[in-house]
């Protein structure tokens, strides 16, 4: 429905069916009068199209704050119709009587009533029910609605006018459309329109600008700014109209416009002036002052306004701003917030109307939230009172000094606590210093402030469990760093004894205490090469519940326990944890931790052993990204120098491969692994450069049960023509049941080539094949390669062995292997194989074959046996790789 809007002039047509209203006075023309739009009024269709839908329903009302744009968009929207529209600006001088005067006179003023239809109000007082009984059914019989806008109707204070309005609205039916424009919601039962579908409403949140409309307002101003800075204008003001029309004004005369809206002082600007004006000076002085000193809160509930205005009258005065949209929001549950222009221009107020109170209040609302258990607020209130003893206390007494560490609020709290000043000496201070450092890797300086906190702690009186326990959660951290599985034991039982005297609830709302604990005592554990201890720890981690407390140690653990899994020859086991522990942090958006690293270092260890040297590379350059490597701590350093070398030896570059390794790793106990590797990898890159005398001296100072160093040693003895002796040294190494191929693949070929070197090539080819079995199961190709020269050398005499020649010999670059088969497929295999393709059920291979379902399945294992695979597609994938399909 198309309409128009005739504005009323004095004289016009209609104007002399009554000239004067009940008081003898004659009508105002500019209460009838629509509002003319600026040239600078941007149309909204969205908002247009909303207001369509009041056509629909017999009461429609856009209900927002002060300058929200709510009068201007109706009256552009009611240019745009045709059919009559009165417009009346409600004054709250209004009586009964006046206001229905007023309202007849404007619906005559559109020729859509005549005084002798309806009458007029004698008494200003006061109005006749029966002149609103002839109104209602005189609308009620329009073939086609008037609508009619009552502008500014939070102004209506009287009850009888809007009973009135309602028994109107009731009985006009279809001919009356209202369309109410207020800063508060009407006394109407808005709550059965709602119900019954009638109502039409358009709120604070829909008047707000989007950033496109920003930016297309601002460009109306002759303003250009990029789509990111009216974003933040619109950020800022929340999309408030009249707010972007009076920073669109000032920024006209500023010389660069973008960074005037980036920069300006909302205290000390024209929206100001007009916040000041509509909403502050309108006030009550009880008013104004609540809303003053809640300025500094970012929300709050009546309790703490309460407390900051040592009144009881909080929770009324704050329903009443939020029902007049005085920029007062609720956010349910008893909790409010002020608009971010108006906090800012009120704390700008307060800086000046009353000078020295806003830390005072600061300090209120911090002790106030501290004892209501909001302990993130009232560190950032105690802050900016620039209280730090109690700051710093609250933030101890309360467990968790544990979130400098992880969490989303780590990084917040240390930039918060960056600020505590140097002249706060407490105990809780240090901690927190202590902290700060040890986050940093800083362990000097983090154990000097450590140190001094538990000094002072001896000496005081009061109950310090809650500091001791910090105490013990800083020692811990401290023992990784420097690879010290005394110390982190020593701080573990410490903090299980100190954890008996605090109340259960106060440990359950820190779940991230435990977990770093655990996490680093479990880390140390695996520096000292005790993984079953190490497991035990990190696995109570990861079994942990899941949260974003406790995330980044969950991710640290799960990246620990893939380490060690690598370590003992189980490659996808490892590949599987890392990748695992990349989501631990990811779901919850946190930043990647050293846990990352190691993650990372571990998928790019596995990467060399299966040959993927460019992805290996990918992985090392990500883990770098994570930190730099000087702030590592021992395993993390260890892992980064081990990854690093086995890939440059891969590489064929030797000197990195051997610079790699003798990159010292500080710690205080020797790591029996990250030695033994490192002196594998340095023998295995002499031997690489044709040095078997420099290779063997590599592993004078490595540990004796070292697999890895005991395939090195015998390498270099072959490679010195003593293959017996290679033989007598390998199986003097103790047997390892659990070890993965990772581990036991490097010494089978090392034992194959000592048969071969010996003299015994039936015994060389039984173990090759079975090295490639166990290579085959997690493709682990790296190992082969390396082996390749003499295992070529093997097969090309004697019988051979046609599936593995095929392999070895397919592809003369690394990498360009195919998949590993060791064994010929039987006939029977090769017929089974083949249905396998045809996706027929190991019933229909039966049937097919005349043989027993029993003897499928035992063709089956076989098959996927032979192919290295554990399910059907992957069978059927690799057999068109061999060329067996």
């Amino acid at each position: 429905m198309v309409v128009g809007v005739v504005a009323i002039e004095p004289g016009g047509p209609g104007a002399a069916a009554s000239e004067v209203d009940p008081l003898g006075a004659p009508y105002l023309p500019g209460r009838f009068t629509v509002p003319a739009r600026p040239p600078t009024f941007l149309r909204r269709k969205r908002l247009h199209d909303h207001l369509d839908l009041g056509l629909t329903t017999p009461l429609t009302m856009v209900n927002g704050a002060a300058g929200a744009g709510k009068t201007l968009l109706v009256a552009d929207w009611a240019d745009s119709l045709d059919d009559p529209v009165a417009w009346l600006t409600v004054d709250s001088e209004l009586t009964p009587g006046l206001f229905w005067a007023y309202l007849l006179q404007a619906l005559r003023c559109q020729g859509v009533l005549t005084p002798a239809e309806v009458g007029s109000p004698a008494d200003a007082q006061q109005v006749d029910d029966k002149l609103l009984a002839r109104l209602a059914v005189g609308l009620a019989a329009r073939e086609r609605p008037v609508v009619v806008v009552l502008d500014g109707y939070h102004r209506v204070t009287d009850p009888a006018i809007t009973e009135q309005v309602e028994f109107v609205l009731q009985n006009a039916g279809p001919g009356l459309r209202l369309v109410l424009v207020t800063r508060t919601e009407p006394l109407l039962p808005l709550h059965l329109y709602r119900a019954a579908g009638t109502l039409t409403e358009i709120r604070n949140a829909e008047l707000a600008f989007t950033p496109k409309e920003t930016r297309g307002l601002l460009a109306l101003h002759g303003l250009e700014l990029s789509l990111d800075a009216s974003r933040a204008l619109m950020e800022r003001t929340e999309g408030w109209a009249a707010g972007l029309r009076l920073c669109a004004l000032a920024a006209q005369d500023a010389d660069d416009a973008e960074v005037y809206l980036k920069e300006f002082e909302a205290g000390q600007s024209t929206v100001a002036d007009y916040l000041l004006g509509e909403v502050l000076t309108r006030q009550s002085s009880e008013t104004q002052d609540l809303l003053l000193r809640v300025s500094v809160l970012d929300r709050f509930s009546p309790g703490l306004a309460n407390t900051l205005t040592g009144r009881r009258d909080a929770g009324p005065i704050l329903e009443g701003l939020r029902r007049r949209n005085a920029f007062v929001e609720s956010l349910g549950h008893s909790r409010y917030r002020l608009h971010p222009l108006l906090g800012e221009i009120l704390r700008s107020h307060l800086e000046v109307t009353r000078p020295g109170l806003r830390p005072r209040l600061h300090r209120r609302a911090a002790h106030w939230l501290h004892h209501c258990g909001y302990l993130p607020d009232a560190l950032a209130h105690g802050a900016a009172a620039g209280d730090w003893e109690f700051t710093a206390a609250a933030l101890v007494d309360d467990l968790a000094i544990g979130q400098l560490f992880t969490g989303l609020r780590a990084e917040g709290l240390a930039g918060l606590f960056s600020r505590m000043t140097p002249e706060t000496t407490s105990p809780a201070a240090e901690l927190i210093r202590a902290a700060r450092a040890l986050h940093h890797r800083d362990v000097g300086r983090g154990l000097a402030h450590l140190h001094h906190a538990e000094q002072t702690l001896a000496t005081e009186a009061s109950d310090p469990t809650a500091a001791q326990l910090s105490c013990a959660l800083l020692e811990a951290r401290a023992a990784r760093l420097t690879g010290a599985p005394g110390r982190a034991e020593k701080a573990a039982r410490s903090a299980r004894h100190l954890q008996d005297d605090v109340p259960a609830g106060l440990l359950k709302r820190h779940p991230e205490l435990n977990a770093l604990l655990l996490t680093d005592l479990g880390t140390t554990h695996l520096w000292a090469g005790r993984f079953e201890e190490a497991r035990d720890a990190l696995g109570a981690v990861v079994a942990s519940p899941a949260g974003a407390e406790t995330a980044l140690p969950r991710q640290e653990s799960l990246s620990h326990l893939a380490l060690m899994d690598y370590l003992d020859g189980w490659l996808d086991r490892a590949e599987h944890k890392a990748l695992a522990a990349l989501t631990e942090t990811e779901r919850y958006g946190l930043p990647p931790s050293s846990g990352s690293s190691v993650g990372h270092l571990v998928r790019a260890a596995v990467a060399v052993e299966r040959d993927e040297l460019d992805e290996a590379q990918r992985l090392l350059d990500e883990a770098a990204a994570f930190g730099p490597a000087g702030q590592d701590d021992p395993v993390t350093a260890a892992s980064r120098a081990l990854a690093t070398a086995r890939l440059r030896l891969a590489q064929g570059d030797t000197a990195a491969a051997l610079a790699a390794t003798e990159s010292p790793v500080t710690a205080d106990v020797v790591c029996p692994w990250e030695r033994g590797r490192a002196a594998a990898l340095a023998c295995a890159a002499h031997l690489a450069e044709g040095r078997p005398e420099t290779a063997a001296r590599a592993l004078l100072a490595a540990p004796d049960d070292q697999t890895a160093c005991a395939v090195e040693a015998a390498r270099a003895l072959i490679a010195v023509g003593h293959p017996d002796a290679a033989l007598e040294l390998l199986d003097a190494v103790p047997s390892d049941g659990e070890a993965g191929p990772a581990v036991t693949v490097p010494a089978l070929l090392v034992r194959a080539q000592a048969h071969g070197e010996a003299g015994d090539p039936a015994a060389a080819r039984r173990v090759l094949n079975r090295a490639l079995l166990e290579a085959r199961r997690e493709r682990l190709r790296r190992p082969v390669l390396e082996a390749r020269p003499w295992i070529l050398r093997m097969l090309g005499t004697g019988a051979r062995e046609p599936l593995a020649e095929d392999w070895l010999l397919r592809g003369a670059e690394p990498g360009a292997m195919g998949p590993l088969v060791v064994e010929e497929l039987s006939a029977r295999e090769r017929d089974v194989l083949v249905r396998l393709a045809q996706m027929m059920s190991t019933e229909e291979i039966a049937a097919d074959l005349y043989v027993s379902v029993n003897t499928v399945k035992t063709h089956l294992k076989g098959v996927f046996r032979k192919l290295g695979v554990n399910r059907r597609t992957d069978a059927v994938r690799r057999a068109r790789e061999l060329g067996l399909l």
